[in-house]
């Protein structure tokens, strides 16, 4: 069924999706599955990606290895990820090749997520593909990550990778249909939670810890679940083995957004192409109609007020460095589009250079130091990433100072902020009303007012 705006369908198939936990096999009927189902939302006019996970499984079978390699970054694992990508890639590229589909490879490291240059080229060439037609399947370079440079999961990926490319939603297949408030394994009461409009106040059960062969469990799709909805991607955990339940996902959520006017209009025009597609659909795919109750699944609803490009790659693709501490009077002057100038800075922690990001935290400021020498109290509240003009030493040295006092603390002055506005960004949508409640609020008689003033000039 053809909908007037192309969406973006982002899928993620992990290990235990690809191969045979067991024998290394790979599990064909799922994977023709998904082809199918990512062909069909093809011809349906929608531009679709796919993260695969599975080299290091692949590998395994290909040199009859009968256990993953202890360790993530053992010699023997990488080697095993180097030999499996390949065969990995060419199960794919046959499944497709029957549909006549063609498939492009595509690994990324946290490096070419963290280079801006690098990030806004796999930006761009995953566009390019998708405008000719092509599914991308993207994995992580096993064979030339380290634990630095290393996303951990591919959930962590998919939802990194969906965010870039402003896709509408994200699949993540898992061996469940959804996510339940208990174990439905051992309690015959679990409810399941069929959508999340709120993530911090998700109560799920999450004892899933992924199969022996995979990385990721249900926690980490939750991660995953936050960072891709915060970008204003709707994301979904559904079951790997029924794929074709993602059109009718698909087709169920879009219905929600049209109004039923709107359905009856289109419906006198379109009434024969849609009915021949969605015809086409459900023979190729056994599904039945879309109604009232789509197939079993959690969906995770996308932020109203959603971070995308520049603020999302300050945000999640960075690694931080550090921890800037600033006060309240600072935070407020952010929030007001001024830059941070030292004299909001009140602490400093971690060693990151010049151009690095670093956590921004409010806390408390006193006016004295307290018993560990510390000039503020409380419980630092994490508010936002930036991106520093100066090194930690140097930041430690001008904090507390005005801009004017830079150059004869420093010998040089580089800039007036220690972080221009526009390299600073907030984990959440911010206003005056949503700025962090600490113990205690700024007065226009302490220095929190002081620096709110001279931070907005």
């Amino acid at each position: 069924m053809r909908h007037s705006k192309p969406l973006t369908v982002v899928l993620k198939l992990g290990t235990s999706s690809i191969v045979d936990e067991n024998t290394h096999e790979p599990l064909l009927s799922i994977l023709t599955l998904v082809v199918e189902t990512a062909v069909q939302l093809r011809k349906d006019g929608h531009r679709v990606m796919i993260v695969s996970s599975g080299a290091i499984g692949v590998g395994l079978r290909r040199m009859d290895v009968q256990k993953r390699p202890k360790g993530p970054l053992s010699k023997l694992q990488v080697a095993l990820a180097a030999i499996g990508q390949c065969r990995l890639m060419s199960l794919w590229d046959d499944l497709f090749g029957h549909l006549r589909q063609p498939i492009a490879q595509i690994l990324l490291t946290r490096n070419d997520i963290q280079d801006r240059t690098r990030y806004i080229n796999a930006q761009n060439t995953i566009h390019e593909l998708m405008d000719l037609g092509v599914i991308p399947i993207v994995n992580e370079n096993d064979t030339l990550a380290v634990a630095e440079i290393k996303f951990g999961d591919n959930d962590t990926l998919s939802a990194i990778t969906a965010a870039m490319i402003h896709a509408d939603y994200l699949f993540l297949m898992t061996d469940v249909d959804c996510l339940y408030d208990k174990n439905p394994r051992s309690n015959p009461d679990a409810k399941a939670i069929e959508v999340v409009d709120d993530i911090s106040a998700l109560q799920a059960d999450v004892s899933s810890a992924g199969s022996s062969l995979g990385t990721g469990g249900m926690s980490t799709k939750i991660v995953a679940a936050r960072l891709a909805t915060s970008a204003g991607v709707t994301t979904v955990i559904t079951k790997s083995s029924t794929p074709g339940n993602i059109i009718q996902i698909v087709r169920y959520c879009q219905s929600l957004k049209t109004p039923p006017s709107s359905r009856a209009a289109s419906t006198v025009g379109d009434c024969a192409d849609s009915d021949e597609a969605l015809s086409r659909s459900v023979s190729s795919l056994h599904m039945s109609d879309v109604g009232s109750n789509p197939p079993l699944h959690t969906r995770f609803l996308p932020s109203l007020h959603p971070i995308r490009d520049r603020h999302f790659w300050l945000l999640h693709g960075l690694a931080p460095h550090g921890t800037i501490y600033i006060d309240e009077g600072a935070y407020r002057a952010l929030v007001d589009k001024a830059g941070l100038l030292p004299v909001g800075v009140v602490d400093v922690e971690g060693s990151f250079r010049h151009y690095e990001a670093v956590k921004l935290a409010v806390v408390d400021k006193r006016n004295t130091p307290n018993k560990e020498g510390k000039m503020w109290d409380g419980n630092p509240v994490e508010v936002g990433r930036c991106l520093v003009n100066y090194a930690a030493p140097e930041v430690a040295r001008i904090k507390g100072h005005r801009s004017a006092d830079i150059k004869q603390l420093l010998g040089y002055a580089d800039s007036e902020h220690v972080a221009h506005r526009n390299h600073v960004c907030f984990l959440t949508e911010h206003s005056h009303e949503a700025a962090p409640r600490l113990s205690r609020p700024p007065s226009p008689g302490n220095k929190d007012h002081e620096s709110a003033e001279v931070s907005a000039r």
